[in-house]
């Protein structure tokens, strides 16, 4: 009895050379690469029973991979279709998932979880999950970045950071910034997707704050002691004001004192 001959292959230079990017390949399927081997291997004339020994698997798989690069190419390496029952959610859940993120949340609830979005979309929590995982959402992850548009924010930051590497003589100079996440801040937000395609929730950087009293604290670091203040008025001048009486037991800041309008306010001593 004659046994079979396995078929003869060839391919291109440029086929074969993609052949060896896969067969070296870390990121990609671990059972592409192996198929990659599998048909090098052929191409080196070699047969089934050798190729099957070198890379670690059975004749008839190596018969198989071989027969699928004979006909289709590249391509037949990769997994046909299968036959069966059609994927109950696809597309259009995604599609309903993103836009249910854009609404707002249940009453008593700060942001969607996985459940609160199958109850809405009547749809499983594993349909969710797998949806969200797929899509590398990640529902209660922060992450923030902040990018001005201000067409002299190099310039603002270049007096700003002067302060510190060059303040002026008899100077105290002091940081002052916001603390927006105690606020009653409304920000327009919703869900983008990044370069690298990933699904993310986005904030934009201007906010409306709902209530016009500012409320102000320093830390005196040797006692230990938090002086505060309040102001109803947003202009510098009120908390220049309130700044030199926090300061004039300290430094001698008194009427003489001057106090900058920039947040990192250089407080000199005539």
């Amino acid at each position: 009895m004659v046994g079979r001959v396995a078929v003869a292959l060839s391919c291109t230079a440029e086929v074969k050379e993609e052949l060896e990017r896969m067969s070296r390949s870390r990121s990609g399927e671990v059972r592409l690469a192996e198929r990659a081997r599998i048909v090098l291997g052929c191409l080196e004339g070699l047969r089934n029973d050798e190729v099957a020994r070198a890379v670690g698997v059975r004749a008839n798989t190596v018969g198989l991979w071989r027969r699928r690069f004979a006909e289709h190419g590249l391509s037949g390496l990769r997994d046909a279709a299968r036959p069966g029952k059609p994927a109950k959610y696809g597309q259009d859940l995604r599609d309903r998932i993103l836009a249910q993120l854009e609404r707002t949340p249940p009453e008593g609830m700060a942001s969607w979880d996985g459940g609160s979005l199958a109850k809405a979309l009547e749809v499983s929590d594993d349909a969710v999950w797998r949806v969200l995982r797929r899509e590398g959402i990640q529902l209660q992850r922060h992450r923030s970045w902040c990018v001005s548009t201000d067409p002299e924010f190099a310039a603002k930051a270049a007096d700003v950071i002067g302060l510190y590497l060059n303040p002026p003589e008899n100077a105290l100079v002091l940081s002052v910034d916001e603390k927006p996440s105690i606020q009653a801040l409304e920000r327009r937000r919703g869900y983008v997707q990044t370069s690298s395609g990933k699904v993310v929730q986005g904030l934009k950087s201007t906010y409306k704050r709902h209530g016009t009293v500012n409320l102000f604290a320093a830390l005196e670091v040797a006692t230990g002691v938090i002086p505060d203040f309040l102001i109803s008025e947003e202009t510098g001048l009120a908390l220049q004001t309130r700044v030199k009486v926090i300061l004039a037991p300290v430094s001698g800041c008194g009427k003489s004192c001057r106090v900058s309008s920039s947040r990192s306010a250089a407080i000199a001593r005539s």
